[in-house]
């Protein structure tokens, strides 16, 4: 939200232009980078990965393939996961396959260019899937049907399966090519876990002996969409070979704003820290017992109407985490270390604790919120993918992607 972002459309999900990229600042020590898949900070030009340091570009349009909405947030008009349309540098490229294969190949392909030059560089992928419509190749989702899953839910772990394999080939042309001592490799999530989840898993429907059949969340309260744990932990890899240890697990709790300041680091380059909260976990994953001092970190859902007053909601679907504990709310707080599964309330415990947590989380909203610039922006007229794609379709079309 710092950043301007309070929604997923509506000219509120984007990325401010005031906004220094992790790309713009890996510029500074000479690298390249490159973004394959999805983008969702804007679809203007301005907002557009072209404009905000990266060299090679790669993507499609909106929040997933295909989506409009009455805004300027829309992808190419009818676009599908099968042989996608994707904006290429600028120009609208006819592509061959599923969605994720594409993007995985562009991208391997794009490595495989820029292993052989002498500058360093960043690789950006990131799959649409598994974001419904719950689609995925025949292979990915055979053998979901044979164990009893309908269509729609083979279709949803077939594409998780399908991105496995994806970075399996992408690991394996790492092996191939020798980059592992030169290259630091993360492969992680953006939210929990799709669809009505409790401690208990998502029931996803029955097989054909009448068993319940549900996904999997580790055990933890919430999903997509919720402040709860299992909304907002997700899994989080990292290899440099050489650098890090195969195995090791940290234990301390990191989140998202923790990357830039992380990759920073390593790249040996400053960044905005006015900008960023975060701070670098390098020293977990290669130090033994590296200090880690608790902080607060928020979360809120955020997605309030348009034109509503923030902080109508600033005491609604948030939470607030700091060390061992998860505040959610008000008036619940959980010890996430004995209760992993948020199911005992122990805010009559330890008020003192929640009664700081709630006192960060205020100073932290009026921080925030002079920052969320786009709760005013007018609704565009114009849907800049289906406008460019028009415009191309006019000048000659669009060619099959090479």
């Amino acid at each position: 939200m710092k950043n301007g972002i309070t929604h997923t459309i509506l000219e509120r999900e984007r990325m401010a232009l005031s906004t220094v990229s992790l790309p713009q600042v890996l510029a500074k020590a000479g690298y390249k980078s490159g973004i394959f898949g999805k983008w969702h900070l804007g679809d203007k030009e301005e907002y557009q990965p072209g404009s905000r340091g990266f060299d090679e570009v790669f993507i499609h349009g909106a929040g997933g393939i295909g989506q409009a909405y009455k805004c300027s947030c829309a992808d190419v008009p009818k676009n599908k996961y099968f042989d996608p349309v994707v904006r290429h540098n600028g120009k609208f490229v006819k592509t061959k396959g599923f969605c994720t294969d594409v993007f995985f190949n562009k991208a391997t392909g794009w490595i495989s260019k820029m292993k052989d030059t002498d500058e360093p560089f960043f690789a950006y992928i990131l799959t649409n899937a598994p974001h419904a419509p719950y689609l995925a190749p025949e292979e990915s989702r055979k053998r979901f049907l044979e164990m009893g899953f309908n269509s729609q839910q083979a279709g949803f772990f077939g594409m998780i399966e399908n991105i496995d394999d994806n970075l399996g080939k992408l690991m394996a042309k790492m092996d191939e090519w020798d980059l592992w001592k030169d290259t630091v490799f993360i492969f992680m999530s953006d939210n929990g876990m799709a669809g009505r989840v409790g401690t208990e898993g998502l029931v996803l429907g029955k097989d054909k002996e009448g068993n319940e059949l549900k996904g999997y969340n580790a055990g933890m309260k919430g999903y997509k969409g919720s402040p709860d744990e299992g909304g907002v932990r997700v899994p989080f890899f990292i290899r440099w070979d050489g650098h890090t240890e195969a195995g090791k697990k940290v234990e301390q709790v990191a989140a998202h704003i923790d990357i830039l300041p992380t990759l920073a680091g390593i790249a040996g380059v400053d960044f905005p820290e006015k900008q960023v909260d975060g701070r670098s976990f390098w020293p977990l994953v290669t130090v033994k017992d590296a200090a880690w001092p608790d902080r607060y970190l928020y979360s809120h859902v955020a997605r309030w109407p348009t034109g509503a007053d923030p902080d109508k909601f600033q005491w609604s679907k948030f939470a607030v985490r700091s060390g061992n504990f998860r505040m959610v709310g008000k008036d619940t707080l959980y010890d996430m270390e004995a209760d992993p599964g948020q199911k005992t309330n122990v805010i009559g415990e330890h008020g003192d604790i929640a009664k700081k947590m709630a006192e960060a989380y205020d100073k932290f909203w009026k921080e925030t919120k002079p920052l969320m610039v786009n709760e005013d922006a007018p609704m565009s007229k114009v849907r800049p993918y289906h406008l460019w794609y028009k415009e191309q379709m006019a000048a000659g079309g669009i060619p099959d992607d090479e």
